[in-house]
């Protein structure tokens, strides 16, 4: 009886009440679940992508890369059109030492596997662009990276959230609308819009990315090039020798990059079409504003160059429109041009993201780049940050910082950072009797190679310990960062440190500057301040620059003025050492890092070596006479002789004779100390 009358509630009329009453069988709509997340996405899988990768996965982070394709190092399927990379793969050197061969190699990515070295997949010391696909290949998959091909990202926004690391999280949305979630986005695109130039006529343009490449095609024409950088010229070296001629037209003047230092000038590489200007053979460079220009195209097809302003005064038809050579026989642009080519470089492509990152461009670099600060972290969006050829306006035309060599440290740079902010982990550091500090230094610029491509933007820093008895090397921080030392590294700089960076001299190039002037190789180490060459320079501070000197420091210096500075010469074969291993004393260091002496190196700091070089003169301690000597000769100020001397600096030296080495430390003023080394 009782089962038979319980039964309905099992029936079809059970079932359906049991439906109605139990929530997660509701017939509402449900909320839509979280999508998918990552505590990091990496757009991009190109160099800069894999090697944030590398990084993220070698500290067990949760990560995903999304690549469009379905390989990584898309670009490098397609560029450069003529396939020969200017990036140099210098195989031998001479040298065992990893750290210092990667100076030479400018392609290879940083990793554990000694497989994984440019090296083993060509021999051309200029690579093809294939050969660098196949390595971004064996990259991802030797190393098991996470990346996801054939993933278009299609839009990014943000989405507040107090839980989140940054306060929202990245919401991104593939082409096929799955969405992803994230905490901390890198964006690692590259450039990849053609930058165009709009002028009446400019439809009649092909460009780069889709011109012919077979030379066949230009045999007996007169071409027009748009532009002056290296795309231009490998352009014109790949006709110019079945051409009548070419015209090379861009609003700048030519930039050679063994003039300027900056790798992404003109290379020797593609200059052919200078070498045939310059020898008057028939090609020709012309600098003008492309928006003050106007193509007008004739009854037989071909393109005639004249001025925006006479195109704009008349209503005739384009066989009538004024040239400029009608008014004027000396128009270098008078002949009629076959094809006209656009040349102009890429921008950064910010479709893709919603307003509410407010990743934007502006300033000088106009819509070539996103904004970012010097820690590579988007201005707009806190989580965000530009890795790679995007990030490139932190050191444009200063350092290398949108080539393979130079970003792949920017990348362990940026991850170094994002270690220590989310995780906890301090940037790694090691630590070495204050008598190891000359030896540390030298070391460092003799090899490093991070220092010596991302010159004046990553720096070494060297934190004193209490009473100056040892001290921590951090390796390549950003210097423009240097007032975040502490927030960024978790590391200690309350006893004053010294910064070691790689700069150029101040009049290394400019338009009236002659890089192989007469007296360009500086023969004394008291001159080292004039040196033009890549040459270390080291800072002491005494408490942590502030972020408005960092901010207002002098122009054209990289960090704000120090307490004391002191330029090292750069010998021609980039060394610091002489023959035996230690310095030369006829080079750019003195004794002191012969001996590797701490004190010794101190003198030269804090006195610096010659008081009449402009940037030395305002830095002298006040009272030293201007007529100063060298270190060992100089007359401190008084202020120099009250100040007491950190403990143990004496430890490099030997004592008085019966006396521990440490025991008058805490006596002895600065001065004293410095002599009794």
């Amino acid at each position: 009886m009782g089962l038979s009358a319980a039964a309905p509630l099992w029936g079809p009329p059970g079932l359906l009440l049991t439906i109605a009453l139990h929530p997660a069988l509701s017939l509402r709509p449900a909320k839509a679940s979280a999508p998918p997340h990552r505590d990091y996405c990496v757009l991009g899988a190109g160099p800069a992508g894999l090697q944030m990768a590398y990084f993220l996965q070698r500290a067990g982070r949760d990560y995903a890369v999304f690549e469009r394709a379905p390989e990584p190092g898309s670009f490098f399927t397609r560029y450069p059109r003529h396939r020969k990379l200017i990036s140099i793969n210098k195989r031998y050197t001479g040298k065992v030492n990893a750290e210092f061969n990667l100076r030479h190699d400018w392609n290879s990515l940083l990793s554990h596997d000694p497989r994984l070295l440019f090296r083993h997949y060509s021999r051309a010391y200029f690579p093809d662009a294939g050969d660098m696909v196949r390595y971004l290949r064996d990259f991802a998959d030797r190393l098991r990276l996470h990346v996801l091909y054939n993933t278009t990202i299609a839009h990014v926004t943000l989405d507040k959230d107090p839980r989140a690391w940054n306060g929202h999280y990245f919401i991104l949305t593939d082409q096929k609308g799955q969405a992803y979630r994230c905490s901390v986005l890198l964006v690692a695109t590259g450039l990849s819009v053609p930058n165009q130039v709009d002028f009446p006529g400019s439809e009649y343009v092909e460009g780069y990315e889709s011109v012919s490449v077979d030379p066949m095609d230009f045999v007996g024409q007169n071409v027009l090039i748009l532009g002056r950088g290296n795309s231009a010229f490998e352009t014109a070296e790949n006709i110019f020798d079945v051409t009548n001629f070419i015209h090379m037209l861009s609003r700048s003047r030519v930039r050679l990059s063994w003039a300027t230092h900056y790798v992404g000038d003109l290379r020797a590489i593609n200059n052919g079409l200078l070498d045939t200007y310059q020898l008057k053979s028939l090609d020709g460079l012309l600098e003008s504003d492309l928006t003050n220009l106007a193509l007008v195209k004739d009854r037989e097809g071909r393109f005639h160059v004249t001025l925006k302003y006479l195109l704009e005064e008349t209503n005739q038809t384009a066989d009538a429109i004024t040239l400029p050579q009608d008014d004027n026989d000396n128009f270098a642009m008078r002949d009629a041009y076959d094809r006209v080519i656009r040349c102009l470089g890429w921008n950064f492509d910010f479709s893709i993201f919603n307003k509410s990152l407010r990743l934007s461009s502006g300033g000088e670099f106009s819509k070539k780049y996103p904004l970012v600060k010097a820690s590579y972290e988007s201005k707009g969006s806190r989580g965000l940050f530009v890795l790679g050829t995007a990030s490139h306006s932190v050191d444009y035309r200063k350092s290398a910082g949108g080539f393979i060599h130079g970003f792949r440290y920017t990348v362990r740079a940026v991850h170094r950072l994002l270690e220590h902010r989310h995780h906890g982990v301090p940037w790694p550091s090691t630590e070495h009797p204050i008598t190891q500090l000359t030896s540390s230094i030298v070391r460092r610029v003799n090899e490093a190679s991070g220092l010596y491509q991302m010159f004046t933007v990553l720096a070494d820093v060297v934190l004193l310990k209490e009473g100056a008895t040892a001290f921590e090397y951090l390796e390549e921080f950003p210097m423009q960062m240097l007032a975040q030392l502490e927030t960024i590294t978790g590391r200690s700089a309350k006893h004053g440190l010294f910064v070691i960076n790689m700069e150029y001299g101040r009049n290394f190039s400019g338009p009236d500057k002659d890089v192989f002037f007469y007296d360009r190789s500086v023969g004394h180490i008291e001159d080292a301040w004039q040196s033009n060459f890549l040459h270390p320079v080291i800072y002491y501070y005494r408490h942590l620059p502030t972020e408005q000197e960092v901010r207002f420091r002098p122009a054209d210096w990289p960090l704000p003025r120090p307490t004391a500075i002191h330029h090292i010469r750069g010998g021609f074969p980039d060394r610091l050492d002489g023959p035996s291993g230690a310095h030369s004393t006829s080079e750019a260091l003195p004794g002191e890092l012969l001996r590797h002496r701490f004190a010794k190196l101190l003198c030269r700091v804090l006195f610096p070596v010659r008081p009449n070089a402009p940037e030395a003169a305002a830095l002298l301690p006040a009272g030293v006479p201007e007529n100063a000597g060298a270190c060992g000769q100089r007359a401190p100020s008084s202020a120099w002789s009250r100040e007491r001397a950190p403990a143990g600096l004496c430890r490099c030296g030997q004592a008085p004779e019966g006396q521990h080495p440490g025991s008058l430390e805490t006596s002895l003023t600065l001065r004293e100390a410095i002599d009794r080394c």
